[in-house]
């Protein structure tokens, strides 16, 4: 602000005869005005009485508010993230490509979903020191890098303190490019890392006296290894991620006990499985919740083949996308036996040497993952040359996944376990959230093949690869 002198005094400071100065009624005006002035004075002064007791005495004790500036993209929140203790106000911005919001975790402040382009304010309230994680809550976004830490201080300046991480350097920070390249190429062949557990094992059941296959599940929260040294409490059916696989034939009846020792109400909807109504597993609509300690018996015949999943219904997006999900198959798998698709004759006797479910998962504890392991942990495929296999996608997830096999076509023959009058060939099948495709292909060229969805963030992050991605490995025959 610049600061101008005051206008020179004329010739005379006396003023001009006859003026307000020498009159009576000039006194009075005088005299009037000081009233007012003293009267003004009076006034701001209770008021600023009145604001310090409000305030406990000291204008020192007024709460500090911190305007901070947050900015989204894919897949990073950036910011300078730190503040002292007080009102916290975060001013938000999306400058991605894709919709994206902001959570604190552990409390129930989040922001809107913002679409590209878009901008709020989140008042986050009188915030004690610490240490607060915000991260977007969009399946995936947060395993990709959307999360941050906002520190807290004792108070004063949040510049006198050391400044909170900044997510868009990637974990770079000092790091030249051959370090970066270093990290990725070690992470890689990291693969494949043993880990604890091991998901889809068929479950073995007894038969009844009529003939009747009993099955028994029993949901829990239970500790899993997702990656290596990664242990997360996973909601889990029989303990494993995914729940073991349930097989039957056409026509036979199957009897499934479920125990409930999850600590909120549970059931099974049997997705993609044809039950009477009152066995859908959905409650309140089709049976009452199953309490935490309880157990509740579904009983159906399995009356049509069926490429199907079963999940919790109730309190779904909890369970769920924490593990609590399995494949459920009914009948003969229906190969397109000795057709010609796109000039590619399918064997008469065609025997695949594997016939195995890939469940795809997001979100939740388990998050990115395949199986329920995340790479380096996940399981590869090996085969001999001119080997066939059958792979069943099961997306589990709450977003759509596009699977990609190197160098190998995948023939989908099938789609939410209905056979196709024209399966077709593709290299990327795109499975949404509830979908399952069934694949067949074949392994003709000797090497290690990259199987992995196809959004990159969900396979490689900057602190190397993770994620959704595996790999075939085909040998020589007979090796």
């Amino acid at each position: 602000m610049t600061i101008t002198d005051a206008p020179p005094a004329g010739p005379s400071d006396s003023p001009p005869s006859g003026s307000a100065g020498d009159s009576p009624l000039g006194n009075l005006a005088v005299i009037a005005i000081s009233a007012i002035v003293v009267s003004i004075v009076a006034i701001l002064g209770a008021i600023a009485v009145t604001a310090l007791i409000a305030g406990g005495g000291s204008s020192e004790d007024a709460v500090t508010t911190s305007q901070l500036n947050v900015t989204l993209s894919e897949f990073a929140i950036d910011g300078e993230l730190t503040a002292p203790a007080g009102q916290v106000v975060l001013n938000i911005s999306n400058e991605g490509s894709l919709d994206h919001n902001v959570v604190v975790r552990g409390s129930n402040l989040r922001s809107q979903m913002l679409a590209a382009g878009g901008s709020t304010v989140l008042d986050l309230g009188e915030l004690a020191p610490g240490t607060y994680e915000l991260f977007c809550e969009v399946a995936g976004h947060e395993a990709s890098g959307m999360v941050h830490d906002l520190v807290i201080t004792e108070g004063g300046s949040a510049a006198d303190d050391a400044a909170a991480p900044t997510a868009g350097d990637g974990g770079h920070e000092g790091m030249d490019a051959e370090a970066m390249d270093l990290r990725m190429v070690e992470s890689m062949l990291a693969f494949p890392a043993e880990t604890e557990g091991s998901g889809n094992q068929l479950l073995e059941f007894e038969v009844d006296a009529d003939g009747t296959k009993i099955f028994e599940l029993t949901a829990a929260v239970t500790q899993w290894e997702r990656s290596p040294g990664e242990f997360v409490d996973a909601w889990s059916y029989n303990g494993i991620v995914p729940g073991p696989q349930i097989k039957v034939d056409v026509g036979d009846n199957v009897r499934v006990i479920l125990h409930n020792e999850t600590p909120m109400g549970t059931d099974i909807h049997w997705h993609g499985i044809k039950t009477p109504n009152d066995q859908d597993g959905v409650s309140p609509i089709t049976q009452d919740p199953v309490s935490s300690g309880e157990t509740y018996v579904y009983e159906f015949v399995a009356d049509q083949p069926a490429i199907g999943m079963y999940h919790a219904h109730l309190h779904s997006q909890v369970s769920v996308p924490n593990g609590m999900f399995g494949s459920f198959v009914i009948g003969e798998n229906p190969y397109p036996y000795g057709q010609t698709i796109s000039g590619v004759e399918i064997p008469m006797d065609l025997e695949p040497v594997v016939d195995m479910p890939m469940v795809i998962n997001d979100a939740g504890v388990i998050g990115l993952t395949l199986n329920g392991k995340s790479f380096p942990a996940t399981e590869p495929l090996v085969l001999e040359q001119g080997d066939w296999a059958a792979v069943h996608y099961y997306n589990e997830g709450l977003t759509d996944h596009p699977m990609h096999l190197h160098q190998m076509p995948q023939l989908v023959y099938a789609k939410d376990g209905i056979p196709l009058d024209h399966p077709y060939w593709a290299d990327t099948i795109n499975v949404a959230p509830g979908e399952r495709y069934s694949v067949l292909f074949e392994a003709k060229d000797l090497g290690t093949w990259v199987w992995h969805c196809h959004i990159l963030t969900h396979v490689e992050r900057e602190e190397g690869m993770f994620g959704m991605v595996t790999a075939v490995v085909v040998t020589e025959a007979g090796s």
